[in-house]
């Protein structure tokens, strides 16, 4: 039987004052990435999202409605956004230039904010009043996919790695060590702003 949603925590202005910025990416890595196609990163996405619903079988069959709608994922440090449309028969995860126009969700933010609310590292509630998060559109159906994926207890690095099959701890070690490299850059960045 499936849980209640739960309805979302307000923080208190301290509370929203004590977290720290999400860190971006470096503006070189956007620059990079440019003018390189988006067609290379649809197979990775594919299979990324088809490993986490291998290990999470009915995470997207708790969104309910909210199933059948598409979700416009804008990384802000990125020249890229992502659309996922989470059917429980066929979900979908596709890069696009710009996110395409009349999407019912947009949620943007830091790649590393983004990440962070699916691996739990980051709260939803202080990045959306911290205003490291941007949510336009319908609300409760972000707040069903969030709690979809805290109940699924996704683990971004550990259900992606888990394509490399008998090799699943060294994917793992490679994916987490990109990450944290990812982070590290993000937060090097931000002390050379601060200077």
């Amino acid at each position: 039987m499936d849980a209640p949603f739960r309805s979302p925590r307000v923080l208190q202005g301290a509370d929203c004052a004590r977290m720290p910025p999400v860190p971006t990416l470096p503006r070189w890595i956007a620059r990079t990435l440019q003018p390189l196609p988006l067609a290379p990163l649809q197979l990775p996405l594919a299979l990324a999202l088809r490993s986490v619903v291998a290990r999470h079988p009915y995470i997207f069959e708790r969104l309910d409605v909210h199933a059948y709608k598409r979700f416009g994922l804008q990384p802000t440090d990125l020249p890229f956004g992502l659309v996922l449309a989470p059917h429980p028969k066929m979900p979908s995860l596709i890069a696009v230039r710009s996110l395409p126009a009349g999407l019912p969700i947009r949620i943007a933010g830091p790649l590393l904010g983004l990440i962070g609310l699916i691996d739990g590292s980051y709260d939803g509630d202080a990045l959306f009043f911290s205003r490291d998060l941007v949510v336009e559109g319908d609300v409760e159906a972000v707040l069903a996919l969030r709690n979809a994926i805290d109940d699924a207890g996704v683990d971004l690095v550990a259900d992606t790695a888990a394509l490399f099959g008998p090799l699943a701890p060294s994917g793992e070690r490679l994916l987490g060590g990109a990450l944290l490299q990812l982070k590290g850059a993000a937060l090097a960045t931000k002390r050379e702003e601060a200077r």
